[in-house]
Order: structure tokens, then C-alpha cells, then sequence
């Protein structure tokens, strides 16, 4: 079953979510590599990909 947009968080908790997008996004742009950013972000290296590819 899908969520619902923003996958059932709150507002803080969605601002926060795109808020490390963003920091990705210029990650990304200063062409830091996939496994750094998200040993940096503590994120998983297929979300950050899929980050990439949005």
C-alpha cells in the first residue's frame, strides 16, 4: 500500500527531507561521489542514486 504524499510526515519532518535533498543536490553539483555523500548524510547509496537520476 502506498502513503499518502510526503509519506505520512509532518511538516517539520517533510521541510527536513527536502532540506537533505537540497544539500545532496549541491553536493552532486561540486561532483562529490554517491558512497561519500551518503556516508555524509547517513543515507542509504541507492536512495542518493535515486536522488541523482530525480
Amino acid at each position: 500500500m502506498r502513503q499518502a504524499q510526503g509519506g505520512g510526515l509532518t511538516q517539520g519532518k517533510q521541510a527536513a527531507r527536502e532540506q537533505v535533498r537540497l544539500e545532496t543536490a549541491e553536493r552532486f553539483a561540486r561532483g562529490e561521489r554517491t558512497r561519500d555523500i551518503a556516508c555524509g548524510l547517513r543515507a542509504g547509496e541507492r536512495q542518493v542514486e535515486k536522488w541523482r537520476r530525480t
